[in-house]
């Protein structure tokens, strides 16, 4: 069901990183990205037995992984320090006519079909829209940026945000697929803040990020 975003304020006295928060982000503003492999043999097969696209099942179950992490929805909201309950993807969409990119977002749905749908609805309606922003308008506040680069694969990418602040939300790039001994791999890079997340929090993520994409059977027929 898709659902409206809603903001949970945190109280700073309480909250567990108060100390490092304040760190990372007076003291010492610090970013980092975090390169991994993932293995998308049989989410790679589903797609393909489906007859469905790889893109918008890997912005689903990425952001389907974040909704079970709060550290990954962090943000500051009019002046707030809170998280959002869920994320909303926000992608390009290339052009094959000039080879450029126009931002384009599609809310989430904890339903992968209907999530689905709406997608292919997006596309079909703003792909002729070029410009930094397809003609769907401005990201919703709760957006996060996700790619992908499928003309080649790499061992390392890194996204620097030159020093905007106040940014929480992670950002996330993947590569071409390559095949060895049938098995699929994919990399993946993530870039968060480390004011609100560590490098424990992420391993929780790509632990369940992998198990979902080895188990189509929880998501798929949703």
């Amino acid at each position: 069901m898709k659902k409206n975003p809603v903001f949970n304020p945190i109280d700073r006295n309480s909250y567990p990183r108060s100390q490092q928060f304040y760190y990372y982000t007076e003291m010492a503003p610090t970013t980092y990205s975090v390169n991994v492999t993932l293995d998308v043999t049989i989410l790679r097969k589903t797609c393909k037995d489906n007859h469905i696209k790889f893109f918008p099942t890997y912005l689903y179950l990425v952001t389907r992984a974040i909704g079970k992490q709060q550290e990954l929805r962090m943000c500051i909201h009019n002046g707030v320090l809170g998280y959002w309950d869920n994320l909303t993807p926000t992608y390009p969409q290339f052009h094959d006519d000039d080879k450029t990119t126009s931002l384009l977002w599609t809310e989430y749905d904890d339903s992968f079909q209907a999530f689905y749908t709406c997608y292919l609805e997006d596309i079909a309606k703003h792909k002729a829209s070029h410009g930094v922003l397809s003609s769907k308008g401005t990201p919703l506040s709760n957006s996060y940026i996700i790619s992908c680069i499928p003309w080649f694969t790499f061992n390392s990418f890194s996204l620097h945000n030159h020093g905007i602040k106040d940014y929480f939300v992670p950002s996330f790039e993947a590569g071409g697929f390559v095949e060895n001994n049938g098995k699929i791999t994919m990399p993946l890079s993530i870039t968060v803040h480390h004011a609100t997340t560590d490098g424990y929090h992420l391993n929780v993520f790509f632990n369940e990020l992998q198990r979902t994409m080895n188990h189509p059977d929880e998501w798929f027929y949703q």
